[in-house]
């Protein structure tokens, strides 16, 4: 405890440290104002570029870690983004506001911490969605198309699933076991892989419904298994969930209804419904189909929310009917609004899932159109949110082979023609794939395969690139689709210890260091965590003292105004 002489003494510390902040700054105040008076400089000029550093030298500079306990957690994750889909889209997205675009920042760049994960399965160098989502929501790491199990079950294991040792829990269980309410915003299937890492356990990740796991009969033994749109509505803790928003109705309704599901045992939509009526009451839940439903949906009587806006996945933003189809950002915000009522807060799990499937069918324009829609989810959180409390993360589970190359002008269409020309004296777009799907760009021949004699390449400069599907060029021409990236991604991250998200470190650290940061989970009672802010009553914020405040000022003033 401090004794009155030592707060004495600090505060007449403060005072006379403040004096000479006050002095030194009002000597140097006519050169602060010369320059903001002087000449303004532009990129052609070497200044504009010392200035534009030396501004985000003070701005690093006032930044002071946080090491309070995060009430809130909140992860975004972009399936499939990729370090160059990150820079192509902050160009688009300068280039739909008229600006050249390659100084733009999307809303989670501007985070204070960055860092990189290493994306691969146990079993693959190149991940899919299914072990990376085991890895960044339960901290182990899986094999390939597996979800929430550990690498001790080999695909299509059922039985190897079902065994407790095997299974992993996820940051929903430990958010639960912590009295958190948990959530989940995708615009993918609820039921796909992604998302599915949050509540399910299975030995192959499409396995959403019952009809679904049939067709596996002959490889393993399904009796023991149940599906993954099952788990969900009816086992811990997808039946706990208490926001659910996002594509699948087709895997949760029966086979035999106007709703045109696949389900042959049970339609999970009439579970759910009567579920959270039983236990809470019939004004404590909304089950919701579209956006205006959505929309309509009141936070401050509702405390359980299922939102099921498409059959199958929900519709590409530049697709989609606005009037019908409910924004990323408009889930996120929704969802918010109805956990933040938590008193002990909330995890939540928010994934821009078409980011992926525009890039398997090589379509980058919409792509990097979802990938700016899932900026401006971000930026709600951030609007809804304090960093004083709540941890943000924003990551992908993957990368794409989707590249940026040739010499482009600056401001030049990132979604058309280089302005080079290859030894063939063809043209090629800035953006192309290392390989993918056999489709060609002639209107009238859209399911013929792309030309391939003698390895000639289309003549793009007869193409309207500006076509909302123009598939871009690639170099190997696969089945199907374009396949993942095996390089590392991204992670962003602003809030309570969001400094320990920096540095280069596997995938499955990332649910360990939120869990940290929230005192919950396998990491939770970690020397110096979150845990010891909170028994000795800190609360939310680590607090400084007068004088260390102080001195934080007056070494920014110096570092400034050196």
């Amino acid at each position: 405890m401090m004794v009155t002489g030592s707060l004495g003494a600090t505060w007449i510390s403060f005072a006379c440290c403040l004096c000479f902040v006050i002095t030194y700054s009002s000597r140097n105040v006519c050169c602060s104002l010369a320059a903001n008076t002087g000449k303004e400089y532009t990129e052609q000029d070497r200044q504009y570029w010392i200035e534009n550093a030396k501004a985000k030298v003070t701005e690093k500079v006032k930044y002071v870690n946080k090491r309070g306990v995060a009430k809130n957690i909140i992860m975004f994750l972009g399936d499939g983004m990729s370090l160059t889909t990150l820079t192509a889209s902050r160009i688009y997205k300068g280039q739909m506001e008229k600006r050249s675009g390659e100084n733009e920042y999307l809303s989670f760049e501007k985070f204070p911490f960055v860092g990189m994960s290493k994306t691969y399965c146990v079993d693959k160098q190149v991940a899919d969605s299914a072990c990376t989502a085991t890895a960044y929501l339960t901290g182990v790491k899986a094999n390939y198309e597996t979800i929430g199990v550990s690498a001790s079950v080999k695909l299509n294991d059922c039985p190897g699933s079902v065994a407790p040792g095997n299974r992993t829990q996820s940051i929903a269980d430990w958010s639960m076991a912590a009295g958190k309410a948990v959530g989940l915003v995708t615009t993918t299937r609820v039921t796909h892989a992604s998302p599915a890492g949050a509540y399910a356990h299975t030995a192959h990740r499409n396995w959403e419904s019952d009809a679904d796991l049939a067709k596996a009969a002959n490889l393993t033994d399904v009796t023991q298994c149940e599906d993954i749109a099952k788990q969900l509505i009816t086992r811990s803790p997808g039946i706990d969930i208490k926001v659910i928003l996002g594509g699948g109705r087709h895997k949760f309704f029966l086979n035999d209804t106007d709703k045109k599901g696949s389900r042959r045992d049970m339609d999970l939509v009439e579970f759910w419904k009567k579920d959270k009526a039983e236990r809470f009451g019939n004004d404590k839940s909304a089950y919701v189909e579209n956006r205006e439903q959505l929309l309509n949906v009141d936070p401050s009587k509702t405390d359980y929310l299922l939102g099921l806006f498409e059959s199958k996945h929900m519709k590409y933003h530049l697709k989609a009917n606005a009037t019908i189809q409910p924004t990323l950002a408009e889930m996120t915000r929704k969802a918010i609004e109805i956990l933040k009522k938590e008193e002990n807060g909330f995890f939540l799990f928010v994934e821009g899932g078409l980011i992926d499937s525009a890039h398997h069918e090589t379509v980058a324009r919409l792509a990097l159109d979802e990938t700016v829609e899932f900026s401006k989810a971000v930026q709600q959180a951030v609007d809804m949110t304090s960093e004083d409390d709540t941890l943000i993360v924003v990551t992908s589970d993957h990368s794409h082979t989707m590249t940026m190359a040739g010499y482009p002008v600056r401001g030049n269409d990132i979604l058309s023609l280089s302005g080079s020309r290859g030894i063939d004296e063809l043209p090629y777009t800035t953006l192309s794939y290392a390989n993918g799907p056999a489709k060609t760009n002639d209107p009238a021949n859209t399911n013929d395969p792309q030309p391939n004699v003698n390895c000639a390449r289309q003549d793009l400069s007869k193409v309207d690139t500006s076509q909302l599907s123009f598939a871009y060029p690639h170099m190997v021409t696969m089945k199907d689709y374009e396949t993942h990236g095996g390089d590392d991604v991204m992670v962003f991250a602003r809030g309570p210890w969001a400094h320990l998200f920096s540095g280069n470190y596997e995938q499955n650290l990332i649910p360990l260091t939120m869990g940290f940061a929230a005192g919950i989970g396998p990491a939770a009672r970690v020397v110096g965590g979150s845990a010891a802010f909170t028994s000795a009553g800190l609360g939310t914020a680590a607090v400084s003292s007068p004088l260390a405040v102080l001195t934080g000022a007056l070494l920014t003033t110096l570092v400034v105004r050196t």
